[in-house]
């Protein structure tokens, strides 16, 4: 812990004396928890229920900070509702599918009234209050209407808030954080400076303009109902990343973390060095435990996810008018899900009714050759300076040619002389079947094009068809060692390896657009997109997909990815698939298409 935190929790400990909630603390304190566990579950749970905190208090029961007085932060945010805030979301979702993630996805759209800042468990009711009298004195005089001016700059897009309606709203937050220092005692900083919505901050330059017209056709003209909102966060995890489990994981020792589909993990990029790699050491908001996990089980969370909600003030006389209002909405959106399901049933069926007509090959790549060798399998065949020769029969009897050298080899291997053995067996059982074959896709590995060459070889096309090479189906770059993603053959490197590569060919998801360390959702877009694009292709007889890795738990993405052509009401063919190396699987129960 560092110095500051801990004079800083010594502090709050000195002055754990002040009023309680009687209603929600004394069922806890009457269960046996003591005075400080229990509010440190109220306030950990927004100080709704007695339930919730209860919950909260059995789920940390093992955590060792638990009796720590750590305070949690708070912060005053102005939120839109309404038709004004499901076209930010709007936003939020095309712009992270077109321009992918940036800081503003972090948090839900707002307007910051308030810095975070500390306030003691007893004292949390007391904010509440100056919530309400802040916002009571400034009711009569709240705008009706909020003007909102697009501003941009080359890593920074949003609504700024100018004229009167921004100094009514100043005075708001100054007025909150008067109150909340009388009456809780606490040092609160409020905005003084520009009001803003952020829309998009610390995006790339080249993705300036694509969100720029995204964000003005955003429509300002309806109504929208703003509601102060009090948000509490966790002040040891500020600087942490956020994960989100999605699968469950049962520890296999006893220094593993427990892991539940939704918890979320705070880590510490700088504290690692105990992990493998694959692993990573995480502290569970669940739990408050601490604990190895395999990273492989997460996705990357936002920053506000694990946020929690205390209060709100809504600036508005007609509230009862909105609820009704929001009813509707409610029902509509019940209303396109069953219309989305029968879509989406009818298309699976036109699917099927395809099969018969045409299909999709989906093949992987044979046995790759650090699989075999491990990680070192580089260091293991080559010299000191920097030339290729084989230890072991199941080396590649050469390795092609690469601009930089061999280095690049570490992360995109080639196949081993088992995987090309494997390769053209399975070329041979696709020309004794009598399939025909029209087009080939294949993800940029060098293992997926050395597979689909040496198929095209035993199936005599090699020099009829040529590879078009997709980096949108390349595999998740979260499974990728390091921050950035490998350094791939080009295509021209390609070529001169003898590789019968379509060059003409404009891919869906250009290899410089490949993000490091994506997050699941991210590379779920960009291969529903790819292969949509390969299912609209002009297709004749079928078509060969080489893809590069399986995902634990989770259907194919590449038949998540037909099954989204045919719901779009695409002609989606026949999806079949096979494997020329069964890999260990690590993941028992995964069925590859």
């Amino acid at each position: 812990m560092a110095a500051g935190e801990t004079q800083l929790y010594a502090k709050v400990s000195n002055k754990l004396k002040g009023r309680s909630t009687p209603l929600l603390l004394e069922p806890l304190l009457a269960m046996g928890f003591p005075v400080h566990t229990s509010l440190k579950a109220l306030a950990a749970t927004g100080r709704k229920t007695a339930e919730e905190a209860l919950a909260w208090l059995h789920g940390h029961c093992n955590d060792p900070s638990l009796d720590d007085p750590i305070p949690q932060e708070y912060a005053l945010f102005l939120c839109p509702t309404g038709p004004l805030l499901e076209k930010l979301q709007e936003f939020w979702r095309e712009s992270k599918r077109q321009c992918s993630k940036n800081r503003a996805h972090e948090v839900f759209p707002h307007v910051t009234l308030c810095d975070f800042f500390t306030c003691e468990d007893q004292k949390v009711e007391c904010l509440y209050e100056a919530l309400k009298r802040a916002g009571d004195r400034l009711l009569g005089s709240f705008p009706t209407a909020v003007p909102l001016a697009l501003h941009s700059s080359i890593s920074y897009l949003g609504f700024f808030v100018n004229g009167s309606p921004a100094d009514v709203i100043r005075e708001f937050a100054m007025t909150f954080a008067t109150e909340a220092s009388l009456l809780a005692d606490c040092t609160v900083k409020p905005c003084t400076k520009q009001l803003h919505l952020t829309l998009a901050h610390k995006f790339y330059p080249h993705h300036q303009r694509t969100l720029e017209q995204l964000a003005r056709a955003i429509p300002l003209g309806h109504g929208c109902q703003w509601t102060a909102a009090l948000y509490s966060r966790d002040m040891r995890f500020v600087h942490y990343q956020t994960l989100r489990a999605l699968f469950q994981y049962q520890p296999q020792n006893a220094d593993e973390l427990m892991l539940s589909p939704g918890d979320y993990i705070f880590v510490d990029p700088t504290q690692q060095d105990e992990a493998s790699e694959g692993w990573v050491i995480g502290i569970s908001q669940r739990t408050g435990c601490r604990g190895f996990l395999p990273e492989n089980y997460t996705d990357r969370a936002s920053e506000s996810d694990t946020w929690v909600k205390h209060r709100t003030y809504t600036f508005s006389l007609a509230a009862d008018l909105n609820s009704r209002k929001d009813g509707e909405a409610s029902s509509r959106r019940s209303g396109e899900f069953l219309s989305q399901t029968a879509r989406s049933l009818s298309g699976i069926q036109a699917l099927q009714a395809t099969v018969a007509r045409k299909s999709v090959l989906v093949v992987r790549h044979g046995e790759r050759v650090d699989q075999i060798f491990g990680k070192s399998w580089l260091q293991q065949c080559s010299t000191p300076d920097g030339k290729y020769y084989r230890p072991d029969l199941n080396f590649p009897c050469s390795l092609p040619r690469r601009s930089r050298g061999i280095k690049d080899f570490e992360n995109d291997p080639p196949l081993s002389s088992c995987g090309i053995f494997q390769s053209r067996i399975a070329g041979d059982a696709l020309l004794d079947s009598g399939i025909r074959i029209s087009s080939v896709f294949a993800s940029p590995a060098l293992r997926c094009v050395q597979t689909a060459k040496l198929i095209l070889e035993e199936l005599k096309l090699e020099k009829k068809i040529k590879i078009r090479v997709e980096p949108g189906i390349f595999e998740w770059t979260k499974w990728e060692a390091g921050k950035t993603t490998p350094t791939l053959m080009s295509l021209e490197e390609l070529r001169e390896a003898n590789f019968n590569v379509d060059t003409d060919y404009r891919p869906v998801f250009p290899l410089s657009a490949l993000m490091p360390v994506e997050s699941y959702q991210e590379y779920v877009d960009r291969c529903t997109a790819s292969v949509l694009h390969i299912v609209n292709t002009r297709l004749q007889d079928s078509v060969l997909v080489f893809h590069s890795r399986r995902h634990p738990n989770c259907e194919s993405r590449l038949r998540a990815g037909f099954l989204h052509a045919a719901t779009a009401g695409a002609a989606a063919p026949g999806v079949r698939g096979f494997c020329p190396a069964r890999e260990k699987d690590p993941f028992p129960g995964h069925v590859l298409l």
